[in-house]
């Protein structure tokens, strides 16, 4: 029960009569700076609810694939370099052709190039089945599968990412990537698990045969979309022109350049701590296949909730500290992880970076989207998903030569280390007092 107020004539102060901008950002976290009621505001938007409907179940499938892929090809094989091989496959036209893919989102409608995209997946998703009902497939059918998916998430990512502002409009476009972030990290949790359970009760061709069902749901979500007309512009440079535009507004911003800047060091030295873990699991922690499993749960939750809470902050004014404190707090926790020998920790570290991650990452993507001119979007976006997936492989060869010659831990903290010297390095020279064109305000 509500006491009364004891002076009706002066009310006593309480947060919600401070004006929100003068409440720091820790007290109204705290006491009710996250509100749960604004977790799901992109959803007032038809257009994103189909979105978030249909990608639900396509993202779940996915993961499921992802794992049954793995299992398949190592049966097969017998071999860690190939596994490594495929997944090369798969990631190497996001790093050659994501920029082309970014072009494209500029010059045809977007809803038609991710229709096309998922569709394509589809059809490879039950190309792979089919190979293994027929017990027929070999190694270079999941290399060749993998390389042509590849292809199509250089066009997906970039044109999918630049796609979210059209569904929700800038004011909740932070909230409709946070949400994204937690759609795709829940999946992350719960996609290998489905998979390892539905492995055992339809076998790896009821998998991939599902994961080309999933498919349907989001395609038919595009297809459900209500969304404005749009006339591309009548004449269009050349791709190559029009990407080199791109490049040179980004350089011309240097907001735009610090974020891409950043993202592009967290990616290729923070990031590919993920591709140690079974090192860490198996040599420095002693455990099995079972507390790998729980490490990669504990991260994937740890990523879940982050991007919740970031998603329950709404249209917030701290975007800077928001920006720096998950950069930081992200190469704390990985420091932490590095060093620790203790499984318990270590699975709480793991948790607490992929809580800042995401929120990193979450806000850099938003701080991007909201300086870009709309015939820019899928150009720039196609620049921030190079430096956001696009080096991942590269990230992943650097880390993997230099456990080599020295060791997992001593790698992820340098990569730490890295990651924190150029935060720091950027938000000593991005200070907020320093004037900026009127068009790109300030990460505040």
């Amino acid at each position: 029960m509500t006491q009364p107020n004891p002076s009706p004539e002066r009310p006593e102060p309480t947060i919600a009569t401070v004006p929100a901008d003068t409440v720091p950002l820790s007290w109204r976290v705290v006491t009710g700076g996250i509100s749960w009621r604004k977790t799901f505001a992109a959803f007032r938007h038809r257009n994103y609810r189909l979105f978030f409907g249909g990608q639900l179940v396509s993202v779940i499938g996915t993961w499921m694939q992802q794992v049954a892929v793995g299992w398949l090809v190592y049966n097969l094989s017998n071999s860690a370099f190939t596994l490594g091989a495929v997944r090369f496959a798969s990631a190497i036209p996001v790093t050659l052709l994501t920029l082309v893919g970014g072009a494209m989102a500029d010059r045809i409608e977007k809803r038609r190039i991710v229709i096309a995209t998922e569709s394509t997946a589809m059809v490879l998703a039950f190309i792979l089945a089919a190979l293994v009902w027929l017990k027929v497939i070999q190694i270079w059918h999941i290399a060749l599968l993998a390389l042509l998916e590849g292809i199509t998430d250089a066009f997906d990512i970039p044109t999918r990412q630049s796609f979210v502002v059209d569904m929700v409009g800038k004011d909740d476009l932070m909230n409709a990537i946070a949400l994204n972030s937690s759609l795709f990290n829940g999946a992350r949790v719960f996609g290998p698990a489905i998979a390892g359970i539905l492995i055992g009760i339809i076998g790896l061709t009821g998998c991939f045969f599902l994961n080309g069902v999933s498919y349907l749901a989001v395609v038919a979500a595009y297809l459900a979309m209500r969304m404005p007309t749009t006339r591309p512009p009548a004449k269009r440079q050349p791709i190559w022109n029009e990407t080199i535009e791109a490049f040179r507004y980004v350089r011309s911003h240097r907001i735009l350049r610090a974020v891409i800047a950043l993202v592009t060091v967290v990616s290729l030295f923070g990031w590919p701590y993920s591709v140690l873990l079974p090192v860490f699991a198996r040599d420095v922690l002693h455990v099995g296949a079972s507390g790998y499993g729980y490490l990669m749960a504990a991260n994937g939750g740890g990523a879940l909730v982050g991007a919740l809470t970031l998603a329950s902050l709404g249209d917030t004014p701290h975007r800077r500290k928001l920006f720096y404190g998950g950069l930081f707090g992200f190469c704390i926790m990985l420091g932490v992880f590095a060093l620790s020998t203790m499984y318990w920790l270590s699975a709480t570290a793991l948790a607490g970076s992929g809580f800042f991650m995401i929120i990193f990452f979450a806000t850099a993507n938003t701080s991007v989207q909201t300086r870009v001119p709309d015939e820019l979007r899928g150009r720039i976006m196609g620049i921030y998903s190079l430096a956001f997936i696009g080096l991942t492989p590269f990230g992943s060869l650097i880390a993997g030569s230099l456990a080599r010659i020295t060791s997992a831990s001593f790698t992820v903290t340098m990569g730490a280390v890295i990651c924190l010297i150029a935060g720091l390095i950027v938000m000593r020279i991005m200070t907020p007092q320093q004037p900026v064109a009127p068009e790109l305000p300030t990460i505040s």
